[in-house]
């Protein structure tokens, strides 16, 4: 038994010094401080880095930095507001009329995509019309009130979008905005 526990233990070390877990590491050619050390093994393409060195920004898609987001919301602002789901990527409206009309709208916008263009988003009208308290029949609309909302959003999310890349740039005098001329 003491035989098989040192032929383990041998073959532990062994394994451990020629697969180089364990290597000879002299000061003198490496950094002493840990950012520099960090900086030289990915240089080398040794080890991975979870987050970045120095002050960069990130790709963050959050409802308040989105413009297609921003601009729908500021579109439908004259209604009541039922469903706003973010991460499902929809905006619902409550019911809404004008005063003593029998018949109620219902706007729905679902984005597809966070880029700016005609297919990102789809608007669904619902129509509601109640000749009795519980009689109420709701049909979908399909006219261009669809379309001129749609284009609507679509406009002001450009607008926002530009505005955004004019606050960037003048925010930080050295970046570049890809593509674009102002």
């Amino acid at each position: 038994m003491t035989k098989l526990i040192y032929f383990f233990i041998l073959s532990i070390l062994f394994l451990t010094n020629s697969c180089g877990i364990y290597k000879y590491s002299d000061t003198r050619k490496n950094p002493v401080n840990a950012n520099e050390r960090v900086q030289k093994n990915i240089e080398e393409g040794r080890g991975f880095r979870l987050g970045s060195i120095g002050k960069k920004g990130g790709d963050f898609m959050f409802a308040s930095s989105n413009p297609m987001w921003r601009a729908t919301m500021q579109k439908l602002s004259f209604a009541p507001l039922g469903v706003v789901d973010y991460g499902g990527g929809i905006i619902i409206t409550d019911w809404f009329s004008e005063e003593g009309s029998k018949e109620e709208l219902k706007i729905a916008v679902r984005f597809l995509t966070n880029d700016i263009r005609s297919d990102a988003i789809k608007v669904i009208i619902h129509k509601k019309k109640c000749l009795e308290f519980n009689n109420c029949k709701i049909s979908s609309i399909e006219n261009n009130t669809n379309q001129k909302i749609k284009f609507a959003i679509l406009k002001k999310a450009a607008e926002l979008e530009k505005q955004d890349l004019i606050k960037t740039k003048e925010k930080n005098k050295d970046y570049k905005i890809p593509g674009k001329k102002f």
